[in-house]
């Protein structure tokens, strides 16, 4: 603790500016504007993600309208705006009376709404997880709605102002105070319209599908539609396997906290300039401290051939040097780094949403396997669309600017050592990241659900549907090899954990017709359904009777 409130208030405050100031340099400088949309979007995510942006827009915007309107006023003809049939045409003492209790009334509804919805984050915490808050707070329509309280409150204070007692005749701002009365309108429609939107949100349903909206937009982000051809063409190249073999420096985390991004482009300027390869073993969303490893740069040898690749600059060769003082600088700036978990493009982080809601619904305390069982069929739509796209390339290539000079330079320097090994590729590796597969995304997501579901029958059967659901999207053998090894561990679940014979029996028969369903080659042509025995009879029994 520090014993002087005042210089720790002090160092607070500077630190938050110098930690601004860092950022905005690094957004703003050379070596980063390739990756200035990503940067943007990031900055702008955190303004969304915070309570206090909208709102305050919405303060900004009642305090530049009052005077604004005043001032039109001034210059409107009034006898024009007593032909109006809804502008309010009194005098001093009722635009004053107006404007109070619209400004009174609007700030008392304000106070309302903030309780509510620390009511529901009291809820949503408590029954969805803490990692769901983030979803409420940035919530634009809750935004937005205690933003036109606000609002109108600061514009009906400055109108008020500017009301004058002894200016009849333009003393009172009429259609400032016109204006006032729409807003007070519109606040109580807004009123009605957050009581009903905060109902519908805090529904499980609702929560599930916003966190099924958040993955399949990163799931769209990272993976492609098609593969690239020309990408393919690059990783075949003998760097990806040679380059572990170089001379390497391994890379600390700049500070102690969660990996929320990786600034692809800045990274491969930087391991372009240093004539080297940068890998980055760590994945999106873990923690990280100061003294960890999170990945290595590897030296690329003097007599490689692309240490003679030309740069834009004529007669200037890219040269291997070792990491200095500037590159820790740069690659501090490429890597962002949070002290706590925050929403970013990270497919694991909005899975993992999903996940915490069934294993909160499978908790003694909650005891909702229905609510579970939304979750496993949410999480299977987005596996599904993970199976059936292209998963991101852990190898980046630096792909050099067409040059005219630079390639007459190294055409003459071909044809006089009569040697093709110098050529210049169209690509060279310099970035090597780790990106998930598919198996981690079904253990992390449904894996964890069925840890914690092993005395759940509903749930432990709606895992194995998923794994048929799952069935129909796999394009590979690997994929389908994962589905078979996840069912098996759910038989084995209920098999250990189930308290009747017969619904082990169950599971079992399920799980059975399950593999010889995805095992078949015509699977994803057929239509899978599961009967219980016990449902067997009753149908046979029926049948009989009926004859």
């Amino acid at each position: 603790m520090d014993k002087h409130p005042k210089n720790g208030w002090f160092t607070s405050v500077l630190h938050a500016i110098t930690h601004g100031l860092k950022q905005f340099t690094q957004l703003w400088s050379l070596q980063t504007i390739m990756d200035l949309p990503d940067r943007l979007r990031n900055l702008w995510q955190q303004l969304i993600g915070s309570y206090w942006f909208i709102p305050s827009a919405c303060v900004l915007t009642g305090i530049l309208l009052a005077p604004l309107l005043v001032t039109i006023d001034e210059h409107f003809d009034r006898e024009t705006v007593r032909e109006l049939s809804f502008a309010f045409t009194g005098d001093d003492e009722a635009a004053r009376a107006i404007m109070t209790t619209i400004a009174g009334s609007v700030l008392g509804v304000a106070g309302t709404t903030f309780s509510i919805t620390i009511a529901v984050l009291s809820m949503a915490s408590s029954q969805f997880g803490p990692r769901l808050l983030r979803n409420f707070l940035t919530d634009t329509p809750n935004q937005f709605v205690l933003g036109a309280f606000i609002g109108t409150f600061s514009y009906s204070l400055l109108v008020l102002k500017a009301i004058h007692k002894y200016d009849v005749a333009f003393g009172v701002p009429q259609l400032a105070v016109t204006f006032a009365i729409i807003m007070a309108i519109i606040c109580a429609l807004l009123l009605v319209y957050f009581v009903q939107h905060m109902v519908h949100a805090i529904q499980a349903s609702h929560v599930i599908q916003g966190a099924s909206n958040d993955a399949i937009k990163n799931i769209h982000y990272w993976y492609n539609d098609r593969c690239n051809i020309a990408h393919q063409r690059n990783v075949e190249h003998q760097d990806v396997e040679q380059f572990h073999t170089w001379p390497a420096t391994p890379i600390y985390a700049s500070s102690s906290g969660y990996l929320q991004q990786i600034y692809l482009q800045s990274l491969i300027i930087l391991s372009q300039d240093y004539a080297g390869v940068v890998q980055i073993n760590a994945n999106l969303g873990d923690f990280v401290t100061d003294k960890n490893v999170i990945g290595y740069f590897y030296q690329r040898p003097a007599d490689h051939p692309d240490n003679r690749q030309q740069t834009n600059t004529p007669n200037l060769a890219i040269v291997p040097r070792a990491p200095d003082g500037m590159f820790w600088q740069r690659l501090a700036g490429c890597i962002r780094i949070e002290q706590r978990s925050t929403h970013s493009d990270d497919i694991a982080y909005s899975l993992g949403q999903m996940t915490e809601i069934a294993v909160r619904a499978l908790s003694p305390g909650i005891n909702d396997p229905k609510t579970a069982v939304n979750c496993v069929q949410s999480l299977t739509a987005c596996l599904s669309i993970m199976m059936r796209r292209q998963p991101p390339s852990p190898y980046h290539f630096y792909t050099a600017s067409p040059d005219k000079s630079a390639s007459n330079k190294i055409a003459t320097d071909n044809d006089n050592t009569g040697s093709n090994k110098n050529k210049s590729r169209a690509a060279i590796l310099a970035v090597v990241t780790h990106t998930p597969n598919i198996s981690d995304f079904i253990d992390a997501s449904l894996g964890e659900i069925r840890r914690y579901a092993t005395a759940d029958l509903m749930v432990l059967k709606a895992l194995c549907q998923a794994m048929v659901d799952l069935n129909y999207a796999k394009v590979n053998d690997a994929q389908q090899q994962t589905l078979l090894h996840e069912l098996t561990l759910i038989e084995h679940a209920g098999q250990d954990n189930l308290n009747y014979q017969e619904l082990v029996a169950d599971l079992v028969a399920m799980c059975q017709n399950a593999r010889q369903f995805i095992v078949n080659d015509d699977a994803q042509h057929q239509y899978f359904a599961y009967a219980p025995k016990f449902n067997d009879h009753i149908h046979q029994a029926l049948r009989t009777q009926s004859r």
